[in-house]
């Protein structure tokens, strides 16, 4: 089959192609006074309906709401499971669905997923089982700056409130990141921020969007 896996009717699976499921991985967290707390699994469900839209025989799993969101938990809205919990969900979501498709590709568009993500990818393979991980490069700045306040003008511009976009804490993430392991994003950037809205576009989303799917699908194409 192709499409979201949430309308197909069991049926379809059992007669269709099962090739590759794509599970988009988000967070549910803050990001600045203007973006939604569901932008990274925004991200991650357009990444994988464009991939899964060129590739016959891709479906896409519901999107996973929720991941390793410590660092943000000083802000009202964020839910956050953890990293050991982020694990575990993936290693027995992906031994389920290895049942049924031949490979799993793990998509998240939440930086804090990373290490949860590759534990459980090393898991599952050790255990014989098709599954990778894949995370976009974005380059830019590091949280609800300009790199994600264009893509969310690209993809939802409605749900965007760009009158009250501020610029936070626009430090390196190399440099910001033993602080954020210590206390976290609140105290190192008050409004949530990491980085710089301002000179955010549809367009540069757009580009974005673009050249994270060719991304993808040069990674996809490359495991046969």
């Amino acid at each position: 089959m192709s499409g979201p896996l949430a309308d197909a009717v069991w049926p379809q699976l059992e007669d269709g192609d099962r090739e590759l499921l794509i599970v988009p991985l988000g967070a549910t967290e803050q990001h600045g006074p203007h973006l939604p707390l569901g932008t990274d699994t925004a991200i991650a469900l357009a990444l994988a309906e464009a991939a899964a839209a060129r590739l016959p025989g891709a479906a896409v799993a519901p999107p996973l709401p929720y991941g390793s969101s410590g660092e943000h938990q000083g802000f009202p809205g964020t839910l956050s499971i953890g990293a050991a919990a982020t694990e575990l969900v993936l290693v027995e979501l992906c031994r389920s669905a290895t049942e049924s498709f031949e490979r799993v590709l793990l998509l998240s568009a939440h930086g804090g997923n990373a290490e949860p993500l590759l534990a459980a990818v090393a898991r599952l393979r050790a255990e014989g089982r098709a599954v990778r991980g894949w995370s976009p490069a974005w380059g830019g700045d590091a949280h609800a700056g300009r790199t994600e306040t264009s893509l969310m003008l690209a993809l939802a511009p409605a749900r965007v409130e760009l009158e009250l976009a501020a610029a936070g804490n626009a430090a390196p993430l190399a440099e910001l990141l033993p602080g954020l392991r210590a206390g976290g994003v609140r105290p190192l950037a008050p409004n949530g921020v990491l980085g710089d809205p301002d000179g955010a576009s549809a367009a540069e989303g757009r580009a974005l969007l673009e050249a994270a799917v060719s991304d993808l699908l040069a990674e996809l194409g490359s495991w046969r």
